[in-house]
Formats: C-alpha cells, sequence, structure tokens
C-alpha cells in the first residue's frame, strides 16, 4: 500500500497536482457559489455514528444485489462524463475496475468511448446513463444501441433539463481537447463541444438537451424500452412517488453532484424522506459527497440500497488508470468493512436508522 495514498482525499491531492487546470475545474467545480458541492460532503461528515458494543460480530457481509444483481459491495460506479480526460484508456478502464472489484457500472452517454466498446469490458450488472435531446429520434436510437450493447437498464439523469452555471467552466472556457468527442452521439451528428466564449458544455447542453422535460417523457422512455427504468436527480419525496407511479423501478437521490442547482440540500438530508415516500415500492440509491466508508455506511443506514461514487473514481484514474479506480473502490469497501465492525453489524440487513439516531 502506499502511504501516500491512503483515502480517497490523498487521491484527489494527487489529482489535482496532475490536472490541467480546466480539467480539473470541470471534474471538481459546481454551480455557482459551490454550496451545494461542499454540503454534500459536510452532511455525511455531521451525521453521528451512535455504535453498538458487546454485538459478537464476525465477518462482515457487504454483498448486496441491484435490481436482483447480485453486487460484491454497496459501492457502486456512478455515470460520470469525458473520462479520457482522465486517463487515455478513459471509460473502458472504469468498466474494468467496476468488473474485478465486482459491482455496478453506469455508463454516461457523455463518455469518450463508444457505449458498445465500453460494455464489451463491462460484467454485469452494467447500466447506461441517458438524457433526453430535444430530438426524440437520437434518443431513441442511444436506448436501442444501449439494449443492442447490453445495457441491463436506463438511467434517466432528470435534474439537467438546462446546465447550472459552473463558474470555472465559464472562466476556463472548457470544452473537449482535440481528439476527443461525445463518442455515443458522434454517429448521430451530435459528437461534439461547441468552441464558445464561456462553456462549451453549457452550449451543448443549451443546444441538444430537451428543457421542458415532464412526466410524460418519463413514460415515453419506459415505453419505448424493454429495460428498466431509474431515474436519477431527485430532491423531493413526492417526485419520488410520482417518477415510481410513471414506471421507474428505481430512484437515485442526487443533486448532480452539486453542479445544477445550488442550495439545494445535501443528498443525506434528501435521503430519508425519498426512502419513506417510495417505502417497499422501488429501490433507493443516492449520490454525491460519498468520500469515506463510513458515508456508505450512514447512507445504508437512512435506507440506500446502494451509493454511487462519481469524482472519487476520476481522481483514481487520473493518479493510476484502472487500477487507481480498483484503488479508490477497495478503500472504500474497506473503511465499510471497518465502520460495520466498530458499529456492531454483521450484515447490511442490520443497518438502520438507530445508527444515525441516539437512543
Amino acid at each position: 500500500m502506499n502511504s501516500d495514498l491512503l483515502n480517497v482525499a490523498d487521491y484527489a491531492r494527487f489529482a489535482r497536482e496532475k490536472l490541467p487546470k480546466d480539467i480539473l475545474g470541470y471534474y471538481e467545480g459546481g454551480a455557482l457559489d459551490e454550496i451545494t458541492l461542499r454540503e454534500n460532503t459536510a452532511g455525511w461528515e455531521r451525521l453521528k455514528l451512535y455504535y453498538r458494543v458487546l454485538a459478537g460480530v464476525g465477518p462482515r457481509e457487504m454483498g448486496t444485489t441491484v435490481l436482483g444483481r447480485s453486487i460484491s459491495m454497496p459501492i457502486c460506479v456512478a455515470p460520470t462524463a469525458f473520462h479520457k480526460l482522465a486517463c487515455e484508456v478513459g471509460e473502458i478502464a472504469t468498466a474494468r475496475a467496476a468488473t474485478k472489484t465486482g459491482t455496478l457500472f453506469i455508463l454516461s452517454s457523455l463518455s469518450n468511448t463508444p457505449m458498445e466498446e465500453v460494455f464489451a469490458q463491462a460484467a454485469s450488472p452494467k447500466w447506461f446513463q441517458l438524457y433526453i435531446y430535444k430530438d426524440r429520434g437520437i434518443t431513441g436510437e442511444l436506448i436501442q444501441r444501449a439494449e443492442a450493447a447490453g445495457a441491463e437498464a436506463i438511467v434517466l439523469t432528470v435534474d439537467a433539463p438546462g446546465l447550472g452555471t459552473r463558474e470555472r467552466d465559464s472562466r476556463n472556457n472548457f470544452r473537449l481537447p482535440d481528439g476527443l468527442s461525445v463518442a455515443n452521439l458522434a454517429p448521430l451528428g451530435k459528437g461534439d463541444i461547441p468552441a464558445v466564449e464561456g462553456s462549451g458544455l453549457a452550449a451543448y447542453v443549451r443546444d441538444n438537451f430537451k428543457s421542458d422535460l415532464g412526466f410524460d417523457d418519463l413514460e415515453w422512455l419506459c415505453r419505448c424500452t424493454r429495460l428498466p427504468v431509474i431515474v436519477k436527480g431527485v430532491c423531493r419525496g413526492d417526485d419520488a412517488q410520482r417518477s415510481m407511479e410513471h414506471g421507474a423501478k428505481a430512484i437515485v437521490v442526487s443533486n448532480h453532484g452539486g453542479r445544477q442547482l445550488d442550495t439545494a440540500p445535501a443528498t443525506c438530508e434528501v435521503l430519508p424522506h425519498v426512502v419513506d415516500a417510495v417505502g417497499d415500492g422501488c429501490e433507493v440509491y443516492v449520490d454525491g459527497g460519498i468520500r469515506r466508508g463510513s458515508d456508505v455506511l450512514k447512507a445504508i443506514a437512512l435506507g440506500a440500497r446502494a451509493v454511487l461514487v462519481g469524482r472519487p473514481i476520476l481522481w483514481g484514474l487520473t493518479v493510476n488508470g484502472e487500477q487507481g479506480a480498483i484503488d479508490i473502490l477497495e478503500i472504500l469497501r474497506r473503511e465499510l468493512d471497518e465502520a460495520m465492525l466498530l458499529c456492531g453489524c454483521t450484515n447490511l440487513n442490520e443497518l438502520g436508522r438507530w445508527v444515525v439516531e441516539p437512543n
């Protein structure tokens, strides 16, 4: 073990030293004053663990399932864009890391590598994240290709009808370097990020994403695919319940990593309300600010089936490619195991709100 790379924060620090300013700003930044970005992490830190003692804890079992598929731990790879900005192999390295650690991999539609090439390197479970484009024909073709490539679910991102203002990207005139594109959209004529003053990605989203998203779009998607649909970007219990009623098989509590609406609540604050709203109707996952295995434990205690990690994977890729991403996942696994031992829990089913609420 490298004594300089013991935790996620160490990888983040090394990545910051390695990445160019514009790419670092894109990966690391949030919307406006970045309040929600900071609160996502601070929220998990504020939650305290009311551990049990003399619990006779044996070897911990961290395995679980997502939509019926077994994974080795409740720590999954969130969909994030443009992995070739972090390492040359890009999303294929990420897919291999998820495979080798036995967990769920979710591919962003805004990947630098075509989905067919990535999913060929990914084991089950593997899901595809989708934005709905103004042109439903383009969206439909993405769905058909994802099904044909072996995706096992569609993750619909609903919190980005437009792009929240990310001032770091505006200052850095963020765009993809020459040779990189939105590879999944290139055959459809939507692969290029425009070279404009300010954020090229913001211009791309403004030109292409459907801004008037509604529950009718969710129903349309559910009719278009034989795959289960997961709705990602939910901040309210009533929206979660309505999403379920309109066909969603799972919900991801998310505020897009603090990159959309600034001063939206931290995901740890929203999670229990969403869990209560949907009851046993569907599975709930959460992302945003997960930086320690103890954060994972808190999320499970609040009712999440699993957590999704985004930026930490990018830090791992930046520092050491595929092996760096593996290391990030294994660090979080090791920390979760320790937190379970010290809280007095042998398996995930024993976790509940008692962990974060005083008796």
